[in-house]
């Protein structure tokens, strides 16, 4: 696994391995994902939930977003994301946090422009985070979410409305965006 393009390019990123293994997102969808927001990276706050090894936060830092928040409530991922933005040279824009990504974003005040949300597939994470995270954005932000292609998602989640959907083999990334901006 590598940061593909931007100041981190080309480097190699750690993953976690035994138990703790997670499904880390394809290049191919990781291409895909920042393809379809290219524009909308530099610049601007992104959060990283259920971070894993940290390879969309840090692929969004190595394009230029301000600043990164990584969420994930192993203490072995935060450890791997802390020595992955550490190799990219990345960590001085960057927070990680090990933490239940519900409860903490329950609790935050804090507003994102970039969530990128690959929780556990078939668990029901996904309907449960969504409303909430849809709080937490700000008003010309997108949500991203990788999800299985039986995992039940709604069209609208607060005031962020499903805006696009692909699916790569049995992986399904659906992009929502504010009310006012959804095609």
């Amino acid at each position: 696994m590598r940061v593909i393009t931007g100041s981190a390019r080309g480097r190699a990123l750690e993953t976690l391995k035994g138990d703790d293994v997670v499904r880390p997102t394809t290049d191919k969808v990781k291409e895909a994902v920042f393809s379809s927001i290219q524009f909308e990276i530099e610049g601007r706050d992104f959060v990283d939930v259920f971070a894993g090894s940290g390879q969309m936060g840090i692929e969004a830092l190595s394009r230029g977003a301000k600043s990164a928040l990584f969420l994930d409530a192993s203490k072995k991922a935060k450890e791997v994301i802390e020595r992955n933005l550490k190799v990219t040279n990345l960590q001085q824009f960057a927070t990680v946090v090990c933490a239940d990504s519900i409860a903490y974003l329950k609790n935050t005040t804090r507003e994102f422009d970039v969530a990128f949300l690959d929780p556990p597939y078939n668990k029901g994470i996904l309907q449960e985070i969504l409303p909430i995270i849809a709080q937490r954005m700000k008003k010309t932000g997108v949500i991203i979410c990788e999800s299985a292609l039986n995992d039940k998602i709604l069209q609208k989640y607060y005031k962020f409305t499903l805006d696009r959907e692909r699916t790569y083999g049995k992986i399904r990334v659906s992009t929502y965006r504010h009310e006012e901006f959804a095609e």
